[in-house]
């Protein structure tokens, strides 16, 4: 098997920069927000060679906004890959979203329509990409608040037919598919059992928050707090079913301390060690 199916790491933020570059904690990988290390001059991107040099990285988009109409920008683009020229990561992602319409950027990861013609032009987009970097990207499925009325094709058959039409990979985050299936009441499980499993190269888990408000009750992917229950067993169900992957923990506001992170990675590994045992047993 493997070995990178049962590495579990953590998300790598600027106040634990430090903390990794000086070999404090070594885990098997981490993943940063491509666009922050952009400026290869700056102190974080520094910092970030630094921890390359011992343990691996994974390069994680937010920005490259692949649902929006227009082409992929053309200046983005070439710094992310020439941030991967620096990096040399073991994986590369976005999101099946769009951040940017007309020049102007929203501080948001916006859903699409889930139709042929959005299908097309996310395609178009992916494929923009891979041909710059000359390797697949991993697309995540989103989290999400409202569906669209014309959408004629569910969540889970868009991103298959994505991977079929691009030949991508896919990054199946446990948490936002609890937490879409929480706001638009549909199963967890028929989403991750209808998911292109085979192409499926890493797993993200994190925490939400729960409201309720007068309008009904939100599920919000805040990643400000630990893995829920929930998600624990639907990872663990997914795993069992399709086999272990490199697993992230996500982490992004309301920061630990890195042994709370170290945690939750521990909790995944134990998972995911348990499957390969079990797995083992059955063989002998």
């Amino acid at each position: 098997m493997d070995r990178l199916n049962l590495a579990v790491g953590v998300g790598l933020r600027h106040p634990h920069l430090e903390h990794f570059a000086n070999k404090q904690d070594q885990l098997p990988w981490l993943e940063v927000h491509s666009e922050n290390f952009f400026n290869p001059e700056s102190i974080a991107t520094k910092q970030l060679l630094s921890i390359r040099e011992h343990t691996p990285i994974s390069c994680h988009g937010i920005g490259l906004s692949l649902g929006s109409v227009a082409p992929v920008s053309q200046p983005h683009l070439k710094q992310l890959t020439q941030l991967l020229a620096r990096v040399e990561p073991i994986f590369v992602s976005d999101h099946l979203s769009w951040s940017e319409n007309g020049g102007v950027y929203y501080n948001d990861l916006l859903p699409l329509p889930y139709t042929e013609e959005a299908l097309d032009v996310f395609c178009r987009n992916v494929l923009l990409v891979q041909d710059a970097i000359k390797r697949p990207l991993l697309i995540e499925n989103p989290s999400s608040y409202l569906q669209f009325k014309h959408s004629t094709i569910t969540e889970w058959e868009f991103l298959n037919a994505v991977q079929q039409k691009t030949d991508c990979k896919l990054l199946l985050d446990i948490n936002n598919v609890y937490v879409s299936s929480s706001n638009h009441g549909y199963d967890p499980y028929h989403y991750i059992d209808s998911f292109s499993h085979t192409h499926v190269e890493e797993i993200h888990l994190a925490g939400f928050t729960h409201k309720q408000l007068p309008q009904g009750d939100i599920w919000i992917d805040t990643h400000s707090c630990p893995v829920s229950d929930a998600v624990w067993k639907l990872y663990a169900y997914w795993c069992q079913q399709y086999g272990t992957r490199a697993t992230l923990i996500e982490w992004d506001s309301n920061l630990p301390e890195v042994a709370v992170l170290l945690q939750e990675a521990a909790k995944a590994s134990h998972i995911l060690n348990s499957i390969e045992r079990n797995a083992r047993r059955k063989v002998l």
